[in-house]
């Protein structure tokens, strides 16, 4: 009889535990009914124009080749004299789309996205290219739908590559 109340208290315990992780980690970054609030602070540019190179390590911007230059002299250029930039750093999923939504969003992707397969964003949220006039966007048909949808007006143009032709 023993055994049993300690089989038991064991289950109870171990279905706790794992319910605290669905608990835990499965809530939504996001907080709603927010107000709004704009800046009287003038943008530092009139355009903003975002490469995302996906598993492209920033270590590849400052090693220099056998004779001494820079191996992408182009956009080390621009990184010096007449951009801004970053480093961004990974999250768990290492995956290209909860990436994406974090660099143009604000947040890391809703995690409850997993149960989705990615496809599609449970919980609706804004983004830096619904905050924008114009936005032209180029890339992956799993990402770049995600951020036209719910769009305030017309104005996110997005152009995907087949999706037969991902790797």
């Amino acid at each position: 009889m023993n055994w049993k109340i300690f089989f038991l208290v064991g289950l109870i315990v171990h279905f706790v535990f794992f319910a605290s992780i669905f608990d835990i980690y499965f809530t939504s970054p996001l907080v709603h009914g927010m107000t709004p609030h704009s800046t009287a602070l003038q943008p530092p540019a009139k355009r903003l124009v975002l490469f995302v190179a996906d598993g492209l390590r920033a270590d590849a911007f400052y090693e220099l080749d056998e004779n001494g230059k820079s191996r992408a002299p182009n956009l080390r250029h621009i990184i010096e004299n007449k951009g801004s930039w970053g480093v961004s750093h990974t999250r768990v999923p290492t995956e290209s789309r909860p990436g994406h939504v974090a660099l143009i969003a604000g947040f890391y992707e809703d995690v409850s996205a997993v149960a989705r397969g990615w496809k599609e964003n449970p919980v609706e949220f804004d983004s830096l290219f619904n905050e924008s006039r114009y936005t032209w966007s180029w890339g992956s048909p799993d990402i770049l739908p995600m951020f036209a949808k719910g769009a305030n007006g017309d104005h996110i143009y997005t152009h995907c590559y087949p999706p037969d032709r991902k790797s």
